[in-house]
């Protein structure tokens, strides 16, 4: 009696257990159906395929329009003849929608950086914390050329932060062509929002040490500075590398600032550069910074490989200097450049390019900056403002051919400062 209940509540157990794995399956199976169909559906709304609603997104299929444009124009070649440029791959909303004669207000101050896709994914906190203006310049070659196309699209369409305020633009060698990404199923499979995107990227990303690039290819660095700076209208450019962040509410603060205080033609203003432990959380003000600085965690931009290229910022003055009133932006200190000082500041849009000679590791700053001395600028340390490095910058993290390529720009920096005295004659300055 007993044994035969045990039987039929084994039974009634068992047939539970198979009914709950049967509706698991039945779960599941509707779930990849279901997503495989969310897929379907994400895909056909970026590339307005068969399973898309006609204008169901006016302005998402005009901007598929506006790439598909950029990318049958074939890009333009750069003076030297080496690479291909997509200015305004992506145009960004406000760019887009800015028309003569709009309040000259809203376009003061943009941010310009430059970078490989291996590093774009710090475009998200570098938004978080700007949220204003951002041209980018990205250098991609062999396959990264397809997949930097599909995912800067991908941003543009996922993320309206990103569609509002960033502008992109494209340099891959000339003997390569960017295509329109609509056949790339493969590279936009799983993406489903701006957070999948950025995911994406970031899985890619720490493909190459620094400069070590496939088939040992020049990263163009001054190009694409000047790719960046020339891809917007703004009156003021802060041009920073895309691992670096700003202060934050740099923007707001340097509007104020120069509404109460006329900038000189020849000033340009000076964010003293440092660099974080990985592990640190990125400061966003200056007491949060010096906090930092003064335990350790915190210290110079480059302190360890070249402590002379950013002491003449004076780091120990600006620390110790104190704001009249908080919050207010101003220039602490007014400095004239010395050997090898290389800044990262604020300046005019009418400041002298980088010259696009210098590529890969060395000189390719200090150049500029050389320049700007010989051309009469002064360097205004501005009292609140910084940009801080994400992590240390340490001996024996670089790529094999640093060495090599630092001796040939050396060179070539011996040449470039020569050509100076003849492009400036009446100036009395050397560098």
């Amino acid at each position: 009696m007993h044994l035969s209940k045990k039987c039929s509540a084994f039974k009634v157990v068992l047939s539970a257990l198979l009914i709950v794995a049967l509706l698991q399956l039945i779960y599941l199976s509707f779930l990849s159906k279901f997503h495989g169909k969310q897929q379907r559906y994400r895909y056909s709304e970026l590339f307005g395929g068969s399973g898309a609603k006609k204008n169901a997104h006016p302005e998402k299929n005009s901007r598929k329009e506006r790439l598909r444009y950029s990318l049958s124009t074939g890009g333009i070649f750069d003076n030297s003849g080496q690479y291909r440029v997509y200015k305004n791959l992506i145009k960004s909303d406000f760019t887009t929608n800015e028309k003569p004669g709009s309040d000259p207000s809203s376009n003061i101050l943009a941010l310009a950086t430059h970078t490989t896709i291996n590093n774009l994914h710090y475009l998200e906190s570098l938004l978080e914390r700007w949220q204003n203006p951002i041209s980018v310049a990205i250098f991609a070659h062999g396959q990264d050329v397809k997949f930097a196309t599909a995912l800067v699209y991908a941003l543009s369409f996922f993320c309206p932060h990103i569609q509002a305020l960033v502008d992109f633009h494209l340099v891959c060698l000339s003997g390569e062509m960017a295509s329109f990404p609509e056949q790339d199923r493969e590279h936009f499979a799983g993406l489903e929002d701006c957070a999948s995107v950025f995911s994406r990227l970031e899985t890619h990303g720490e493909k190459y040490k620094n400069y070590a690039m496939s088939g040992n290819i020049s990263y163009p660095n001054n190009l694409l500075r000047n790719i960046a700076r020339g891809g917007t209208e703004s009156s003021y450019i802060l041009v920073i590398d895309m691992d670096m962040l700003p202060s934050a509410d740099l923007h707001e603060q340097f509007m104020a600032m120069i509404s109460k205080r006329e900038p000189a033609s020849d000033e340009v203003f000076v964010l003293p550069a440092f660099e974080i432990r990985h592990a640190r959380k990125m400061p966003a003000t200056k007491a949060e910074l010096v906090q930092l600085y003064q335990v350790g965690e915190v210290r110079p931009f480059y302190e360890e490989l070249c402590p002379r290229c950013q002491a003449p910022t004076n780091y120990s003055q600006w620390v110790n200097s104190h704001v009249r009133e908080t919050g207010t932006l101003e220039v602490a200190y007014t400095l004239t450049w010395v050997d090898p000082w290389e800044p990262f500041y604020i300046g005019h849009r009418s400041v002298p390019l980088y010259d696009e000679n210098f590529k890969q590791y060395g000189f390719n700053r200090i150049s500029q900056a050389c320049e700007l001395h010989v051309a009469g600028y002064r360097f205004s340390v501005l009292s609140t403002a910084f940009v801080v490095h994400r992590g240390f910058k340490i001996q024996g993290e670089f790529h094999a051919r640093k060495d090599e390529e630092n001796k040939r720009n050396r060179v070539l920096f011996r040449n470039f400062k020569e050509g100076l005295k003849t492009k400036y004659p009446s100036s009395a300055r050397r560098c």
